[in-house]
């Protein structure tokens, strides 16, 4: 099965949003295989946010990460990486539909809960910087039969 990351930002976190979006991923079937709080430092964030340090934007997206903690976080299943995208909606909320994740709970374009890779290469990427392979906890609910048929697995 696929990985994706997905980190819980700090405007999550200060609005106690984490327990109510991450059992969003979990009723979906999506398994919960690893986690950790940490503190963003800036030299962190720079390395997560390669591609955007000489954007103008930069600087406050840096402020933000590295505000308060976050939770990151790895999930795996089927095309992981495309229904995490899809239950957190459009970048900003203002945009989102509603039942997404940031349609229902973000009006900001930075300050929109949660970050999720948007490649497998990204994911892979990005889960090499918060977590060693072994912080992954792979493994089968007992529930997993009624989550998708065989062949779909």
């Amino acid at each position: 099965m696929d990985r994706t990351f997905v980190m819980f930002k700090p405007d999550c976190l200060e609005r106690g949003l984490v327990g109510r979006i991450l059992s969003r991923f979990e009723e979906k079937g999506l398994r919960l295989v690893a986690m950790k709080m940490l503190r963003v430092t800036p030299a962190l964030a720079r390395q997560h946010y390669a591609e955007h340090v000489e954007k103008p934007f930069y600087h406050s997206l840096e402020e933000f990460i590295t505000a308060a903690p976050v939770v990151a976080t790895v999930f795996s299943g089927p095309e992981v990486i495309r229904v995490v995208r899809d239950m957190l909606g459009a970048t900003s909320g203002l945009n989102a539909l509603p039942g997404t994740i940031r349609g229902d709970h973000s009006s900001s374009r930075q300050m929109n809960l949660v970050h999720a890779s948007d490649s497998l290469e990204s994911a892979k990427r990005e889960i090499g910087i918060y977590f060693t392979p072994s912080d992954m906890h792979d493994w089968d609910p007992a529930l997993a039969c009624w989550l998708q048929a065989p062949s779909e697995a």
